[in-house]
């Protein structure tokens, strides 16, 4: 089959690797119809973390069913499916929750090189009953693809954000998580969203979704904007040192930072003392993908939480280089590109 991989970072090829085989009597293969470039694949392609080289990349994956074990009960060949970027072992006392984070024997992220990336043609996925997710005729790829990560995870970010009935929130960064987040603030109740990012084009997108643009530099701004308490929450969608130090000075006393933005590798350093005076809470989250399926797919069928604007490219898988060179501009024009099987 065919499959994206990174060798060094920077390089990605396209690259016949071995059909994967069922994974036990309790996995599935699934055909990867359509694929998408996260904001985390790009650690990868950036350098940020190390490459066991070649790795084969990518965790959202929209397709059908070609294989089930013996022991699947839930989906059967033919089923048209998502796979949760996150991995569990779907049994133990941690999946029960239906958060594969809190799986005991670990969670694994599909495309880190230990299971397969779904960036490729097949893919194959543990635990079906548990990895897998039916969609309903009337859901495209796009919105599914969605279901497998990143808005999960800009609601998650936006839930666990305390973000009260009528308050104010700020999301620092604006791809698709961030997008997301700002969307997921709305719906949940939030009455002024602020969105920051230095592309103006992304800062238009976050607007039209009903939210305020703001600059980088424009964050001072926000005290006045707020009474001269700060927001209520802050979901940092981008998770550098200089996101994160933003948002726990913007914050207002007594307020939340969830942070759903991948950090690098080095340590961040955490201003304690300031955040414990203040009683800001911080968070940060792995999306409990499982968890969230059954709030988030009504809420997306029926329109109330959009995912219309998200994806801006579609590309052939074997223009992935392309498709990753365009992904690292972070440019207005180009959030998130589909990759087609």
């Amino acid at each position: 089959m065919r499959s994206v991989l990174i060798e060094n970072p920077g390089e990605v090829r396209v690259d016949t690797v071995d059909d994967p085989v069922l994974p036990g009597p309790d996995g599935a293969i699934v055909q990867v119809e359509q694929t998408a470039i996260c904001g985390s694949d790009l650690h990868f392609y950036e350098g940020d973390y190390p490459l066991i080289a070649p790795i084969s990349l990518g965790h959202e994956a929209f397709g059908t069913v070609v294989e089930v074990g013996s022991q699947v009960r839930e989906h059967a060949v033919g089923d048209r499916v998502v796979v949760s970027s996150v991995a569990g072992c779907g049994a133990c006392d941690g999946c029960s929750t239906l958060d594969p984070v809190t799986c005991v024997q670990g969670p694994v992220i599909f495309g880190c090189g230990v299971l397969g990336g779904a960036q490729s043609e097949l893919l194959a996925v543990p635990a079906a009953d548990f990895q897998l997710l039916s969609m309903p005729d009337d859901l495209g790829a796009e919105a599914a693809l969605l279901l497998t990560d990143n808005l999960v995870t800009g609601w998650a970010g936006a839930r666990r954000a305390d973000i009260p009935a009528g308050g104010s929130a700020v999301v620092m960064g604006l791809g698709a998580v961030g997008l997301c987040a700002v969307r997921s603030a709305l719906a949940l109740g939030a009455e002024t969203v602020y969105a920051v990012d230095p592309v103006a084009g992304r800062r238009a997108t976050a607007a039209a979704s009903g939210a305020v643009g703001l600059d980088p530099s424009e964050l001072g701004v926000l005290t006045e904007q707020t009474g001269g308490r700060g927001p209520h929450a802050v979901i940092d969608a981008v998770g550098s040192d200089t996101t994160m130090s933003s948002a726990l000075s913007l914050v207002r006393a007594g307020g939340t930072v969830s942070v759903v933005g991948v950090h690098d590798l080095n340590p961040f350093p955490f201003p304690a003392t300031m955040a414990l005076i203040r009683s800001v809470t911080l968070r940060s989250t792995t999306a409990p993908i499982q968890q969230a399926w059954p709030e988030l797919l009504p809420l997306v069928r029926s329109g109330e939480l959009s995912t219309d604007g998200i994806f801006t490219h579609r590309m052939p898988l074997e223009h992935a280089a392309a498709a990753y060179a365009r992904v690292a501009e972070r440019s207005a024009d180009c959030v998130k590109v589909i990759l087609e099987v």
